[in-house]
């Protein structure tokens, strides 16, 4: 009998994948398409042999509806908080900005990885109350922007609410938010019904179908069901041709190791911010929480054939238990369908260019440090800060005053210096980045003395990672390294890790964009988009 609580009783790869519906315009508004997008509650079948499970979507949907977006397009989006004024998980009220005295349900969408003003990317003060009935200190609109000037990427969007975003994405507030472009289309890639955005979550059920999340906050919570679009242990019937899959990991905590079984290449030619400066052949895909990563995948001449994406990563990443017979399987592949007609797509040997940083162009390097202490009932409080004055790390709280001010339209170079036992997926809000390298550390001594004494070269990174980032995995025991110019709007932003458990609890600091700007000045690293020759005597490139 299936117990939806026990993952042995349930059924894998019987339910075929959901693909995200595409959100069409409600109307015009300032000479711009409006979106109006619904926070509400809903019941969802999520396992052929579940009751249906009680979720969050946007517009009613879990995941919510993908947003397809023109390069240079803005668009505006008015959102709706019509949800329950109970939440539909525990909030432990122990938690900075969850406390007793807010109101429960409090949601704010952020763009994640969108270059987009201060009062539109979704601070997580600027939460709303159902109705509008009550907002933080940070709102001030629930119309927001979207200038759209970036390069053709995989963006997403998602809760934000300070103290309670890991309940609200774990309940389904969460979805794809794509941008095209010209230069993407030139490439030729597989498109429409053969490319499929695949959101990767991990949930725990209980034995009636609803939604487990524990009591009281967790150091990281790991779920023991894998699902993709919203669905259990889904399959996929494809044609012997090429598909575009674009991955995202939408987990609170859990980071992905993706292989196919049998073994099967994949190329992959985007990451969170845009194109990869070349293609990669690889079999592995890592993924931490909010990486995405653009792969194409060559089902020709497989006719037949079964391949089952399988995770390999442990958890905690990179130290923690491997995953089980159940967590180890993602969704499954079938090459069953005959081939609807040729397949006119390829394989680019050329990206267009979408992030150039020189490191000579740095007007400051920080230093940012990633830290562990015990809160005041015990349990583990995951902090960001700075070098103190005696170069030692200071660990700071949400509350703290802002330790991080680059100019506008500056270049900084931060280092990343991770003292603890975990990987964190890092991301900052407004920019995008290039990871310039790793290198490890004595991380006793510079807890002690403050001193950073490296312990081991540099290592540039993963040819998977040589491409524009938002969010990148800051490994322990290491300085990581990147590169970013602090554009194109000024005000307060923040960075965090996106573990979500860890972001609800303190590890999240803001940062502001110091300057001015009239209205024209913003631009884009890559406006021109151009297509990047190879060349193959670059010092930094890394063979597959």
């Amino acid at each position: 009998m299936v117990n939806p609580a026990v993952p042995g009783t349930v059924p894998k790869f019987v339910d075929p994948l959901p693909i995200p519906e595409v959100l069409q315009p409600a109307g015009w508004e300032r000479g711009r398409p409006l979106f109006r997008v619904r926070m509400l509650q809903v019941q969802q079948q999520l396992h052929r042999d579940f009751p249906p499970t009680t979720v969050w979507g946007y517009e009613g949907r879990y995941p919510g509806p993908t947003f397809e977006v023109r390069r240079g397009r803005p668009i505006r989006v008015q959102y709706l908080n019509e949800l329950p004024s109970a939440h539909l998980l525990p909030v432990d009220t122990s938690v900075h900005g969850a406390e007793a005295f807010r109101p429960q349900v409090r949601t704010v969408v952020h763009l994640h990885g969108g270059n987009v003003p201060p009062e539109f990317d979704g601070h997580p003060e600027a939460w709303f109350a159902p109705g509008l009935a009550e907002a933080g200190p940070s709102f001030t609109t629930n119309v927001f922007e979207y200038p759209n000037r970036q390069p053709s990427t995989t963006l997403w969007y998602h809760d934000h609410a300070v103290g309670i975003t890991r309940l609200n994405v774990y309940a389904g507030l969460a979805g794809f938010y794509l941008i095209r472009s010209e230069a993407e289309r030139q490439l030729g890639l597989p498109s429409g019904s053969f490319e499929i955005p695949l959101v990767i979550q991990d949930r725990t059920f209980n034995s009636d179908g609803s939604l487990f999340y524990p009591q009281e906050i967790v150091p990281e919570f790991f779920g023991n069901t894998i699902l993709v679009n919203g669905k259990v242990w889904p399959f996929l019937n494809v044609e012997p041709r090429r598909y575009r899959l674009r991955f995202l990991n939408g987990s609170n905590a859990r980071f992905y190791d993706l292989q196919f079984e049998p073994v099967l290449p994949v190329v992959q030619i985007g990451v969170d911010g845009g194109f990869l400066r070349r293609p990669v052949s690889t079999t592995s895909l890592l993924l931490a929480p909010a990486e995405r990563a653009d792969v194409i995948v060559d089902f020709t001449g497989m006719e037949g054939a079964t391949f089952t994406l399988r995770n390999t990563a442990p958890a905690p990443y990179p130290g923690g238990e491997p995953p089980d017979e159940h967590t180890s399987e993602v969704i499954q592949f079938r090459v069953v369908l005959p081939l609807s007609g040729p397949d006119r797509s390829h394989i680019p040997s050329k990206l267009p260019r979408s992030l150039v940083l020189d490191p000579c162009q740095a007007v400051r390097t920080r230093d940012v440090t990633l830290n562990e202490r015990v809160d005041h009932q015990g349990r583990v409080l995951p902090l960001l800060g700075s070098r103190g004055l005696s170069g030692r790390p200071s660990p700071l709280r949400w509350g703290d005053s802002v330790t991080e001010a680059p100019r506008l339209n500056t270049v900084e170079i931060w280092r990343v210096i991770n003292t603890t036992e975990d990987s964190h997926p890092i991301h900052l809000h407004l920019v995008r980045f290039l990871i310039l390298d790793r290198q490890p550390f004595d991380v006793s001594r510079f807890v002690d003395t403050g001193e950073l004494v490296f312990t081991g070269p540099a290592s540039p990174p993963e040819a998977t990672e040589a491409g524009p980032k938002d969010t990148m995995r800051a490994n322990p025991g290491q300085v990581t390294r990147l590169i970013a110019r602090f554009g194109d709007y000024p005000g307060d932003f923040v960075w965090h890790c996106h573990i979500l458990e860890h972001e609800d609890h303190e590890m999240m600091r803001r940062y502001q964009v110091v300057g001015s700007r009239r209205p024209t000045e913003a631009r884009d690293d890559d406006e021109a988009e151009d297509v990047e020759e190879d060349n193959d005597d670059d010092d930094d490139d890394q063979e597959d």
